[in-house]
């Protein structure tokens, strides 16, 4: 087993002493109808706010139970108990909206006049080009 020294739990209580202050962190959370967002004040008195539709989890939760919104651990992460959700709100911050698998598709469903006129391109040319085996 690795002995821990007491001046490495200094350091790590300092680091965390200092991600406290400095990190951005969750005081309160609720969920706007009128607007469709979650809002999220944070401990630097800035504001955060999402479209709950576009996070794992929340795309087809109704506003009664995205109301249900509660703050997880020391402010870093959102959770909702009637729809085993957690997400996490440095990675919300980050555009990270859920798992790497979700986002994959997320971002393939994106649609952008560059990817219509590259399909357009495509089909004009007749599709996409078939694969070859390389010998």
């Amino acid at each position: 087993m690795v002995e821990i020294t007491d001046a490495q739990i200094d350091a790590a209580l300092e680091r965390g002493k200092l991600a406290l202050e400095t990190e951005p962190r969750a005081a309160t959370a609720r969920y706007d109808r009128q607007l469709d967002r979650v809002i999220v004040d944070l401990t630097n008195s800035c504001t955060f706010a999402f479209p709950p539709r576009i996070a794992q989890g929340l795309e087809t939760a109704t506003a009664d139970q995205l109301a249900e919104v509660e703050i997880l651990g020391m402010g870093y992460g959102l959770h909702w108990e009637g729809l085993d959700v957690d997400l996490s709100l440095p990675g919300l911050m980050a555009g990270i909206l859920g798992t790497k698998a979700y986002m994959a598709r997320r971002a393939g469903q994106a649609s952008s006049p560059a990817k219509a006129a590259a399909a357009r391109s495509n089909g004009a040319k007749g599709g996409r080009p078939r694969k070859t085996a390389h010998a």
